[in-house]
């Protein structure tokens, strides 16, 4: 007499992902969204063009009338306008992540064996290669205009770029969050500039805070583009280091723990 033994289906799908299947799958979509960027230039030329227009727009325009000198003015500014192009940066996270939604993009890959958290992390990850590309831009720039690493020299702006780019992978949340409830890139982008843009000049990114009324010192000092920008500037230049560093990190522990649940919540309602 024979027996039929039930065997599952070739092929059938663990109904769970592992983490490591799940971090290998969000490193495939960041690869892709990076890939992007060659079969797309212009969206390079995005994030790339305006970075280097304000550096010599600030540099030659109101160097010598706030510090008295050009090289002067570079020097102090442009740690802070690192920190300025990475906020700018990561709207790029929001504004592809909304125009995925909006492509029905999300809906295949729904369908497939894949972490429900793979896709938002790719595209947190694939903003560290862009964020790592401004910084290297501005500074870049920086340099041929004639701006110099102080004493803690090569080291000091490695850990200046650390500094950013975990403060930007923090800060990438909010853009993903924006992206997540607005109804087209474009609008990510509006509120993005019209968020940021009080954000980053009510700081010490552009003039130094003893400059400005006592009332609006009060913010300059708490704001933490203010302090991350501090920060930059003693790693690259030399000074105070632990203080804003310290805080930059706790600023950046603060948004994700806000923001993260926050937009991963959202997801799964949209998704």
């Amino acid at each position: 007499m024979s027996t039929e033994t039930s065997a599952a289906p070739a092929g059938e799908l663990a109904p769970r992902v592992s983490l490591g299947q799940g971090v290998r799958q969000s490193l495939t979509l960041a690869w892709r969204t990076v890939v992007q960027v060659r079969h797309n230039p212009f969206e390079l030329s995005d994030f790339s063009i305006q970075p280097i227009m304000f550096v010599l727009l600030f540099t030659y325009v109101f160097g010598g009338a706030i510090a008295g000198s050009v090289s002067d003015y570079l020097t102090f500014m442009l740690p802070g306008m690192i920190v300025m192009n990475m906020l700018f940066v990561t709207l790029y996270v929001g504004q592809g992540l909304n125009t995925d939604l909006n492509k029905g993009v999300f809906d295949r890959l729904r369908s497939l064996p894949i972490a429900r958290w793979a896709p938002l992390a790719g595209r947190i990850a694939a903003d560290q290669v862009k964020q790592a590309w401004s910084i290297v831009l501005v500074l870049g720039v920086g340099l041929i205009l004639g701006f110099r690493l102080g004493s803690p020299g090569p080291l000091g702006m490695l850990g200046a770029g650390v500094l950013l780019l975990a403060f930007a992978l923090a800060f990438s949340w909010v853009a993903v969050l924006v992206g997540l409830l607005a109804k087209d890139a474009e609008r990510v982008q509006i509120f993005g500039f019209t968020a940021l843009f009080p954000v980053t000049f009510v700081s010490n990114v552009f003039v130094p805070a003893d400059t400005m009324p006592g009332w609006l010192q009060a913010w300059v000092d708490v704001n933490p583009v203010s302090i991350l920008a501090e920060a930059c500037r003693g790693l690259m230049l030399g000074g105070p280091v632990a203080t804003p560093v310290l805080q930059s990190l706790a600023w950046a522990v603060a948004i994700a723990a806000v923001f993260a649940p926050l937009s991963v919540m959202v997801f799964k309602r949209k998704v």
